[in-house]
């Protein structure tokens, strides 16, 4: 069955640098397009990058330009949110995401709290 598990999150400092992991598993990693998304308390999921089934090509959202950026190793069958420069608003569950023959999958989520 398809399994989704992100890590990587924790408490970090205004300014400071996390990098998250998603580690994919029971589907052929290499052929799907993956995402991130994140969840704010009392606020609705949101896209915050996604990534080709290559690589190839990448897209976020305009809060986290030049801050975040998604990658993927297709031989670990592992997607990477590299995140810097973190402010108070990036706090929030951040979950992977993948659609697999036209369900789609969740993560757990990993808790990302930026805070001084």
């Amino acid at each position: 069955q398809v399994q989704l598990v992100e890590s990587g999150g924790g408490l970090v400092q205004p300014g400071g640098s996390l990098r998250l992991s998603c580690a994919a598993s029971g589907f052929t990693f290499s052929s799907y397009a993956m995402s991130w998304y994140r969840q704010a308390p009392g606020k609705e999921r949101e896209l915050v990058a996604g990534i080709t089934r290559s690589g190839s090509s990448t897209n976020y959202a305009d809060s986290v330009k030049g801050r975040f950026t998604i990658s993927r190793d297709n031989a670990k069958n592992t997607v990477l949110l590299q995140m810097n420069n973190l402010k108070p608003e990036d706090t929030a569950v951040y979950y992977c995401k993948t659609d697999w023959r036209g369900q789609t999958y969740w993560g757990q989520g990993t808790q990302v709290t930026v805070s001084s």
